[in-house]
């Protein structure tokens, strides 16, 4: 989420050449169920780890991944607030759509996910691979599993579906948010 969080207060350009990262939240998510966080995440093709451009990564089909997933969101905010209100913009991505390539998958969920947030600001994609970009904020380092276990943001609180079981979990998946506050989100 705290990829969200920067996104909305920066003008950002999403690197679309870079080669594929091991270990990052290109392909999984975290979600907060009634026994803590889970880890949601979508298997890859084999060549992931060869420098493969991220464009170019597959998504693996051997398991039925999507319909795993659709249920352990559905059992972890069956009874959040706003599930039902945004149950038919999500449900394609685990039951109806398959999509080849990751990037496809990513980019078409944040075109919708900015747009469920009403985050109406203009971004582009990188014409050129950049090692160290000036003037700019690293949100890969955020796509970092990593980093994102030990960045020192102060979280954005709100109220949680496991909260008073769990504590506050900061930074899950945007869905959280959207399934626990729904039109406040932005």
């Amino acid at each position: 989420m705290d990829w969200f969080v920067v996104f909305a207060h920066n003008e950002v350009i999403i690197e679309q050449h870079e080669h594929f990262s091991k270990g990052s939240f290109r392909n999984r998510c975290q979600i907060i169920a009634a026994d803590g966080p889970q880890r949601l995440t979508i298997p890859l093709r084999k060549g992931k780890n060869e420098q493969q451009p991220i464009k170019d990564v597959k998504i693996a089909y051997d398991e039925p991944w999507q319909v795993r997933h659709w249920r352990s969101i559905c059992t972890a905010y069956g009874n959040s607030p706003f599930l039902e209100h945004f149950t038919d913009k999500f449900r394609p991505f685990y039951l109806e759509k398959r999509f080849d390539f990751l990037w496809d998958w990513n980019m078409e969920m944040l075109v919708l996910t900015l747009r469920l947030l009403k985050l109406e600001k203009p971004w582009s994609l990188t014409a050129y691979y950049e090692n160290n970009p000036t003037n700019a904020i690293d949100l890969l380092q955020m796509l970092d599993v990593k980093q994102a276990k030990n960045h020192d943001n102060q979280p954005f609180k709100y109220p949680q579906i496991f909260e008073d079981r769990l504590g506050f979990l900061p930074n899950p998946s945007i869905l959280d948010l959207l399934f626990c506050v729904g039109k406040l989100s932005k």
